[in-house]
């Protein structure tokens, strides 16, 4: 397959001990503007020298807010829960020297260790694009990994802001537990999905749930932030494994293991898998000029030797200005090899390996927007419903967020070898 020693900051045996990595959906490698400090496309989580884990430790009601800022002032973490204008829930929480704790969300402020925004489809190519109000939270949430082996890491809806709390308001949506616990969810959820099978060649997409601020494991909400609840499910946790999905309501994030890192292709594959294709010769059938993929560094820009293809039937060609029928859309022209109508688009090969299931050459494009990966990555993310917007649900390319469309959303590649 590869050599696993290609990479050897994702071996499990070297320190500091990882514990795995968040890769946000969308981006090919890298944010457009560049990554830079804590907002990045991919986010390693690493052992800490230190534990800065809390967990749940005394419960007060309160009658008042003048003693609710009183406890909120403290030093230590709390959760408050907003019952009435006249009674709060306040649920301290103490150190716990067993976790690492690591915050997700759109703030900038210092207790985030991830800066999330919000992922623009087809986000390659239009940096200018601006989002004018942002549907992530600004501590959106939090992931505990425990120190010892096994290095579970568990999910937890909202993050602790700078004053070391969380509130969750009167409209927010909460409840307490049977066993008198409090707890609730946050204005648009968090969502996970954890895929069947892990992330391999033979995995399946799994059920969308949402996680609650304690932890637990519900079923879907009606829309986004209605104040009702789903049900409970009781024999789910919000422990993450190799592949599961976390939808922040305006990016979603990918997590792999340390250990899922180490048996996946690393980018010195990907670009040596570029190589082999380029060695080959391709040629446009036509024009019979010999195509190459860009180097991985040029992403953005087409290049004059850059494949083409006709995503309907496959067949790739060199760019070319012909084929244009009066009575299809603007991008769609018809195939000179098969006369079949569809879109033709420059062909992008997928350079974040943490989104390949498996180490296949890049055979299969994506469609609409041209970006090639190995077959059974390729057919993988085409049956991964993601969330988008409030309520809906679509197939989406992983490097760049394009809503998927057509009968099977992916296409094998159809090369032309030197006639030579």
């Amino acid at each position: 397959m590869f050599a696993p020693g290609a990479e050897e900051s994702c071996s499990p045996s070297k320190e500091p001990r990882k514990y795995g990595e968040l890769v946000v959906l969308g981006y090919n490698g890298a944010l457009p503007n560049g990554d830079r400090g804590r907002r990045k496309s991919r986010f390693a989580l690493y052992k800490r020298s230190k534990a800065n884990g809390v967990k749940p430790s005394t419960v007060h009601v309160i009658s008042t807010p003048q003693a609710s800022t009183v406890i909120s002032c403290k030093s230590q973490h709390s959760i408050s829960y907003t019952l009435s204008r006249n009674q709060t829930v306040v649920v301290e929480y103490t150190h716990d020297d067993d976790t690492d704790m690591f915050q997700v969300g759109r703030s900038t402020e210092s207790p985030i260790d991830f800066v999330v925004t919000d992922t623009i489809s087809g986000s390659q190519n239009s940096d200018e694009t601006q989002i004018t109000q942002s549907t992530i939270s600004r501590f959106a949430c939090r992931i505990v990994c425990d120190r010892n082996v096994p290095y579970t890491a568990r999910i937890f809806a909202a993050g602790f802001d700078s004053s070391k709390n969380i509130f969750l308001g009167e409209k927010a949506a909460k409840w307490k537990n049977p066993d008198g616990h409090m707890d609730g969810l946050t204005t648009n959820g968090v969502l996970v999905m954890h895929p069947k099978g892990g992330f391999t060649e033979e995995s399946k997409p799994g059920v969308w749930r949402e996680i609650s601020v304690c932890g637990d494991v519900y079923t879907l909400r009606e829309t986004r932030s209605a104040q009702q609840r789903g049900k409970l499910v009781e024999n789910e946790t919000n422990v993450l494994q190799d592949g599961s999905l976390i939808d922040l309501c305006g990016a979603t994030l990918l997590w792999r293991t340390a250990d899922g890192l180490f048996h996946t292709p690393t980018q010195k594959h990907i670009e040596a898998l570029r190589q082999e294709i380029n060695a080959a010769r391709p040629q446009c059938p036509v024009g019979l000029n010999t195509l190459a993929f860009p180097s991985i560094n040029q992403k953005d820009v087409v290049e004059e030797k850059q494949p083409w293809a006709y995503l309907s039937c496959g067949h790739v060609h060199g760019y070319h200005n012909w084929g244009h029928r009066s009575d299809t859309e603007a991008n769609e022209r018809e195939c000179p090899m098969c006369r079949t109508v569809g879109p033709y688009v420059p062909l992008w090969l997928g350079c974040e390996a943490g989104f390949y299931v498996d180490a296949g050459p890049p055979t299969h494009a994506f469609t609409p927007c041209g970006h090639v990966c190995s077959e059974k990555s390729a057919k993988y993310w085409s049956l991964i419903p993601l969330p988008h917007g409030t309520h809906a649900f679509h197939a989406a390319c992983p490097f760049c967020a394009t809503q998927l469309v057509g009968e099977q959303n992916v296409v094998k590649l159809i090369f032309q070898g030197p006639v030579d």
